[in-house]
């Protein structure tokens, strides 16, 4: 109650303190000069669905252009999205393998990202049932990254936490071809190419990466090849036509969580079974896409967006077991928007079609020391589709004031499977809902709005999350469990964002942020729990998620910038009576009511100090020091283990250097500057006890681009 008193304060007095439009001499929000400061309402964002300025939008909406990591580190993806408030991610190994959780959706995934909705170039990259791998995402080829926080169910499939599109950058002013290197401790190796062609009607951008990295634990190198391209023509004024691929082949070894006692003693080492049977991860997939769209009607009150793609993925996925898996999928979106008066009020209105399809054969053999025996033990044609259909309207109750969105989505997923080698195991199951959502948005000025929203989530589980286990229902008869239900949730937010502007102030006369309070009531959350080292899934009655969300960018002195973002989370489990499995098969029950939700931390605060100018006029230059402060988490949903919190120091510096039509960007850097040793990623409800993996130790890296501009 304290948290809604004080942000409604902060309400009245930015309201009052910064009129629309007036300067009094000592504090104005609207710049009489083209600063930074018009960036929060000029930035257009997509994956809201439409186009819309981040001002104008009824969600906590995070916008990065590849400027903003230009100098920095870019192995994965938390090395880039480390500031966004609200988006706690644990890397495992350091390499593709991320978590990534927005307001605690995606923390119960032990192995890719579930619960966040990734597109890349607005394609989705997440399959039919939500879960994601992001081998694809290359941060030399991406321009900019939308991240729309909160539930987004209303828009697409399995969003309860949100969406984040990686759009590569085929939006260049300029023609240029670029060679890039990054090499850093620990064998880390990535060199590559890219090359931005731009004319009137036409737009390529094509990328190649090589990533190598040996790993700073024993038994987890990784390496990609990755290529992504997007060529883009303009027919007409009115349309655009692009093209997309991207192809990524690579292996990643697997070193596994150990066990607190193996964690303290050493925790490099990889865990016994990972390092015996060689579990390790090998991939390659690929997919080729096309999308038109098309605007018409007086002043372009009209358009329509046609895409379709396709998939294909082949993986080879070692454990106790050796599994192949070939995948090929067929997907597509038709979207039309009209933007046309209603009332005498401006009104948009949308309304699409979003069609994923995806089979193929698993096939399962013996794991022999690391080897695949000849004897087939498996073999499942595994198929998932997913059908929704939503709609959107943006009505402006009072023009550049007010404006109300009314969204809402049907889906309905289908997974398949078929036991080819016996027929009395196949098994179907159907998960349909209808998630609504209605949203405000009211802006005091151009610069400062106060927004809000209310609605549902509707999250199915994942294929490999529909496992069947022997004391499910049915004793595990058939392929799919019988008794896992979607995760439904009732979300609230409120917010207010904008650019504060100081004038009169030495320090920190220019302010962007955005403050998020948040409240979701959760059932049928979809918890893991181990049966003899092998992970099923299960329900775990109701949760009730509060939070709160701060993100902020200030000009502090001259050419001084500094970046605050900080995430509270008080995440608990309401009702809670779960089942354990033991040895002999038999149940025992436990109440976690109360308990917290593993794998969150409660604080999450990251803050940085940047400075940044030209010297001479063709060299820039850069520095930046941050630091990060993560709360202890608990494991399992027992709270039985707690780790510990920690700090981390990062230093990088650069040099951005022109020389007619050549250019050289070089940068250094250190992460973790102390060195220190902290559980990076929870292996959470591990019955084994084997809960914890060691977060990246001190890295040292160097960045070395040549371009050339033509």
């Amino acid at each position: 109650m304290k948290i809604f008193s004080l942000f409604t304060f902060l309400i009245l007095l930015s309201s009052n303190l910064f009129p629309q439009d007036k300067y009094d001499g000592k504090y104005y929000l609207i710049p009489k000069s083209d600063t930074i400061s018009h960036e929060l309402q000029e930035v257009i964002v997509t994956g809201t669905r439409t186009s819309q300025k981040v001002i104008d939008i009824p969600y906590s909406v995070s916008y990065l252009s590849n400027i903003n990591f230009k100098y920095d580190k870019k192995t994965s993806i938390n090395d880039v999205l480390g500031f966004v408030p609200g988006v706690f991610m644990q890397s495992r190994y350091g390499n593709h393998d991320v978590r990534i959780s927005i307001r605690g959706f995606g923390s119960r995934s032990n192995t890719g990202i579930r619960g966040v909705r990734i597109l890349l170039d607005g394609i989705p990259e997440s399959e039919p049932d939500g879960q994601t791998r992001i081998e694809a995402i290359d941060f030399n080829a991406v321009g900019k990254i939308e991240i729309v926080k909160g539930n987004s169910s209303s828009l697409y499939t399995n969003a309860p936490g949100g969406v984040v599109n990686f759009i590569n950058n085929v939006y260049s002013p300029v023609n240029y071809i670029t060679q890039f290197n990054e090499i850093g401790s620990y064998g880390l190796r990535r060199n590559g190419m890219k090359l931005n062609f731009r004319t009137k009607d036409y737009g390529l951008i094509l990328t190649y990466t090589y990533h190598n990295y040996k790993g700073y634990r024993e038994h987890s190198p990784d390496f990609w090849n990755i290529i992504n391209s997007v060529f883009e023509v303009t027919p007409s004024d009115n349309s655009r036509l692009e093209l997309l691929g991207y192809f990524v082949t690579g292996v990643i070894k697997l070193p596994g969580s150990l066990k607190l006692t193996e964690f303290e003693q050493n925790p490099f080492q990889a865990a016994p079974d990972e390092k015996n049977f060689d579990y390790r991860r090998i991939s390659k997939k690929g997919r080729v896409g096309a999308r038109f769209n098309k605007f018409w009607g007086a002043n372009n009150i009209n358009e329509i967006e046609i895409s379709g793609y396709g998939t294909i993925k082949y993986f080879e996925r070692v454990d106790k077991r050796y599994r192949i898996f070939n995948r090929y999928g067929l997907g597509g979106t038709t979207k039309y928007t009209n933007r046309q008066n209603l009332f005498y009020y401006k009104n948009e209105f949308t309304a699409g079609l979003d069609l994923f399809y995806q089979t193929g054969p698993i096939e399962v053999y013996q794991n022999v020391n690391g080897l695949k025996t000849d004897n087939l033990r498996g073999l499942t044609d595994e198929t998932i589709s997913n059908i929704g259909f939503f709609v959107q309207d943006i009505f402006y109750l009072i023009p550049d004031k007010l404006n109300i969105l009314l969204s809402s989505r049907y889906d309905n997923v289908v997974f398949y499977d078929i036991d080819r080698l016996l027929e009395s195991r196949n098994s179907t199951r159907k998960f349909d809902a209808f998630t609504p959502k209605l949203a405000f948005n009211y802006k005091f000025n151009p610069t400062l709005a106060l927004y809000g929203s209310i609605g549902y989530s509707f999250d199915v589980p994942a294929g490999n999350e529909l496992n069947n286990f022997p004391t499910s229902s049915d004793n595990g008869a058939g392929l799919i469990n019988p008794d896992l239900q979607p995760q439904k949730s009732f979300n609230v937010e409120i917010g207010l964002k904008g650019k504060a502007m100081f004038p009169g102030l030495l320090l920190f006369s220019e302010n962007n942020f955005d403050l998020t309070l948040f409240s979701s009531v959760i059932r049928d959350e979809i918890i893991p729990f181990e049966v003899f080292g092998s992970v099923y899934y299960r329900n775990s009655a109701k949760t009730w998620r509060r939070g709160v969300e701060f993100g902020s960018e200030s000009r502090l002195i001259d050419n001084f910038k500094f970046k605050t973002s900080y995430a509270f989370s008080y995440f608990k489990y309401t009702e809670y009576s779960a089942l354990s499995i033991k040895p002999d098969l038999s149940l025992n029950e436990e109440n976690y009511s109360g308990n917290f939700v593993p794998s969150v931390p409660k604080h999450n605060l990251n803050l940085a100090l940047i400075y940044e100018r030209p010297i001479f006029i063709n060299t820039d230059i850069f520095t930046k020091v941050s630091y990060q402060y993560v709360s202890g988490m608990y494991v399992n949903d027992k709270n039985s283990e707690k780790t510990n919190s920690y700090n981390l120091m990062n230093f990088v510096i650069g040099v951005d250097q022109r020389f007619g039509k050549f250019n050289l960007l070089l940068s250094t850097g250190v992460n973790n500057i102390f060195d220190k040793k902290y559980a990076g990623f929870i292996n959470i409800n591990s019955t084994g006890g084997r809960f914890y993996e060691l977060g990246e130790p001190r890295m040292y890296f160097i960045n070395l681009n040549l371009g050339y501009t033509f």
